[in-house]
């Protein structure tokens, strides 16, 4: 491979006239390399052939074909940043790698300006790579991030390559509607600037919300719901996803027409209801006693709650066994 980049090169700086006509041939046709004197090249480094560019005479009718080789000369300059090559100096590194190179033919500018395509970056650029970045590791799949900025953003170069930015603090909160971040850029293993941007944030999601009036004490999933794209992060609280056909929820409270169902808007709806009187029973071995107690708490199967005799006013605890039955602890 290298032979061959070598063969190229010494063939392509006009000691042989490759791809040439016959008649390009018979005149044996010079060919002269013209510097550049403003280059801009990316973070891969600086090639030969970006320096360069090949010339003949006007009078050649049919002037040769030549195509230099991609030879990296000298790493790129940092963003922002400008580097000078004199004429001497592009030989003595391209003669480094192909030592029969021809000094000798050479015109233009005696010295090459080097420097990074690169272009300010925009607001639009910005929330782009913060909202991926994001929605990746923080949002995930609650929803769909929106982000905005607080304040414009300072005009600041970034290289016209693939760049990637990298959050180094956010609030311990996480993502709320208004809050600051610190992150960086990167172009692969470049470090190209630092930031701390102050943020708004929504994170869109379809929630349940109440098509009409919900009334406490129904079942939700018998309750005119729908589900609408709402802002998650205003309504914190609510619930993610509707519940299952055959679920045992109950509205725990009025909720408005309009108004999205929040999780303290919804419970289990309990076996046993305040009020109600059920059989308390008291078992020790073989001995079983049964009687009837008022319930003073709502309950569920297996939780203790409060209950009364009604005959002697008396109060005693009972883990709740169904809707029937209290068992009761002396």
């Amino acid at each position: 491979m290298i032979l061959k980049q070598k063969f190229v090169l010494f063939a392509a700086l006009g000691l042989a006239c490759l791809g040439s006509s016959p008649s390009a041939r018979a005149q044996d046709t010079p060919v002269t390399w013209q510097l550049a004197p403003e280059v801009k090249v990316d973070g891969t480094g600086i090639f030969l052939s970006q320096l360069v560019v090949p010339t003949t005479s006007s009078s050649v009718v049919h002037p040769p074909t030549v195509v230099l080789p991609h030879l990296r000369l000298a790493p790129a300059p940092s963003l922002g940043q400008t580097a000078s090559l004199s004429r001497a100096q592009i030989i003595e590194l391209a003669s480094q790698q192909v030592p029969e190179l021809d000094g000798t033919n050479w015109t233009g500018p005696t010295r090459a300006k080097i420097s990074r395509r690169s272009h300010a970056i925009t607001e639009s650029e910005m929330l782009d790579l913060l909202t991926a970045a994001l929605q990746q590791d923080q949002v995930k799949d609650l929803g769909e991030l929106e982000l905005h900025l607080i304040h414009p953003l300072q005009s600041s170069l970034v290289p016209d390559e693939a760049v990637t930015v990298k959050v180094t603090d956010l609030p311990s909160t996480g993502i709320t509607p208004t809050f600051f971040l610190r992150c960086e850029l990167w172009n692969g293993p470049e470090h190209v600037s630092d930031w701390q941007l102050g943020l708004q944030a929504k994170i869109w999601r379809n929630i349940p919300v109440a098509s009409m009036r919900l009334t406490r004490g129904d079942l939700l999933k018998d309750s005119p719901v729908e589900m609408e794209r709402r802002d998650v992060l205003a309504v914190r609280d609510s619930i993610l996803n509707l519940p299952a056909p055959d679920s045992n929820l109950e509205l725990a409270e009025t909720v408005p027409a309009g108004m999205p169902v929040l999780n303290r808007s919804v419970r289990v709806r309990p076996a046993v209801l305040r009020g109600k009187v059920v059989d308390g029973v008291y078992e020790d071995g073989s001995l079983s006693i049964s009687l009837k107690v008022e319930t003073l708490e709502d309950g569920q199967p297996g939780q203790t709650i409060r209950v009364r005799n009604p005959k002697t006013k008396r109060e005693l605890y009972g883990k709740v066994k169904n809707e029937q039955t209290v068992l009761i602890a002396l």
